[in-house]
């Protein structure tokens, strides 16, 4: 019996053995806690590549084409996230050293401020960038009737912001000249009979930018050599060889400055004074005329000022023939164009041309109307605003009124006009005469 209970003690033991081996075995072969599946990231859109305009702008952070240029390019750049107008903006002399140099250096950009006369165009040809846009502008968008040729074979190397650019205003300050009992000038002597009031009053009689070599040839000299030669043309004729620069016309419009200066109409300091030192000399009612283009009237910051100035023709000179009595100069308006180098990536030229439609947009041509920038738009269709400010009816009476000569810089170019832009200069302040400058810049021009 004994024995019995014995074997029973020993299965129960095997028993409960094996029961806490198999318990224990599923506790160690348990399965681990696995963590949920993380779900694969969704495949990023890959950025798409921006269209690169590289650029050169005319203006700076200060005047009105810098101003409205950055922010032409933000609105346009939001509008059109594919492409990136890069641009390098400049202002005066610096924008044209930097033309020449980019161009030497061969950094060609797509699109730039440029034009088609010596001055504005000269560098891109000589480069051989300037570029065709006859074909690739909407003449639903644009009057093709209002853009001048260009080239010898009707090229287009430029779309101008607008039509003829009017060089050579005079810009009278009424009120003042009424202040001291004149009137408007018929004759240059009427200007010179002013010179004892103005000076009584501390006044400059014409404020002229003379720093700026460009402004004598531009603005001055390129009305009085048509004046005095009765030839509206005489300048692209003595660069083709017809003149002489030596002959007495272009001898006696240098004399002219002389003259002025003689009279007391212009002074030496003038010579100190430059572009933005004019207008505010005119904005600031500190001289009864100032001699500039018709770009500046829009810039013309005092408005008892802009809202009393008369934008008028130089008076009958003394010595001009009746010819070109009246007369004004005027060039093909400057504006932006496409290169070469822009022109050889069609996704690039397309950018361009896409980014030159809408810098030349109705609103935008109109502000420049309204801001005195333009003369006339060379929209298709475009109806002229009647609320237009009066220096802008005033522009647009001019010229339609006058006989547009001659800019001398749209046809001399290089040493001949630098040197006959220093050589104005150097009249004014004494060191040369008239007949020693005309005598270099044919020197020059004839090498």
């Amino acid at each position: 019996m004994k024995r019995i209970w014995t074997v029973l003690l020993a299965l129960t033991l095997v028993l409960t053995l094996a029961s806490f081996v198999m318990a224990g075995g599923k506790q160690e072969t348990a399965p681990a806690k696995t963590e949920p599946a993380k779900a694969e990231p969704a495949e990023t859109a890959k950025p798409v590549a921006k269209i690169v305009v590289k650029t050169m702008a005319y203006g700076d952070n200060s005047n009105p084409e810098g101003v409205n240029w950055l922010r032409i390019v933000d609105a346009f750049e939001k509008a059109n996230p594919t492409i990136d107008i890069d641009f390098e903006m400049l202002y005066d002399e610096t924008y044209h050293q930097k033309v020449v140099a980019r161009l030497a250096g061969g950094d060609v950009p797509h699109l730039a401020y440029m034009g088609a006369d010596a001055r504005w165009g000269a560098p891109w040809k000589e480069a051989g960038q300037q570029f065709d846009h006859k074909s690739y502008m909407d003449t639903n968008y644009y009057d093709l009737s209002l853009v001048p040729p260009m080239g010898s074979n009707g090229e287009i190397w430029e779309i101008p912001l607008g039509t003829s650019n009017i060089t050579t205003v005079l810009y009278m300050n009424e009120t003042l000249v009424k202040s001291l009992g004149f009137t408007a000038p018929k004759t240059y002597a009427d200007i010179v009979a002013m010179v004892p009031a103005a000076k009584a009053k501390g006044l400059d009689v014409i404020s002229i930018d003379g720093a700026d070599g460009w402004a004598w040839g531009s603005c001055l000299m390129s009305a009085v050599i048509a004046r005095m030669s009765g030839d509206p043309k005489w300048v692209s004729k003595a660069v083709a060889g017809q003149y002489k620069f030596t002959d007495q016309a272009f001898v006696d419009s240098l004399e002219f400055i002389a003259t002025m200066l003689k009279d007391g109409v212009i002074s030496q300091k003038s010579l100190l004074v430059d572009y933005g030192a004019n207008l505010s000399n005119y904005s600031n009612s500190k001289a009864l005329f100032m001699v500039q283009g018709q770009w500046i009237a829009g810039s013309i910051e005092n408005p008892d000022v802009a809202n009393n100035t008369l934008m008028m023709a130089w008076p009958k000179l003394p010595g001009e023939k009746a010819a070109t009595a009246g007369s004004v100069a005027a060039a093909i308006q400057v504006g932006y164009g496409i290169t070469k180098a822009g022109a050889a990536d069609p996704k690039v030229r397309d950018a361009a041309l896409k980014f030159i439609q809408y810098f030349y947009s109705e609103p935008e041509t109109t502000q420049r109307l309204r801001d005195g920038a333009i003369v006339a738009p060379i929209l298709k269709n475009y109806k002229v605003p009647d609320d237009l400010p009066r220096l802008v009816k005033q522009k647009v009476g001019l010229a339609k009124a006058a006989m547009s000569t001659d800019v001398i810089d749209a046809f001399l170019s290089g040493a001949p006009n630098d040197a006959l832009n220093a050589g104005m200069q150097k009249i004014v302040a004494g060191q040369a005469t008239a007949k020693d400058i005309a005598a270099e810049v044919e020197k020059l021009f004839r090498k």
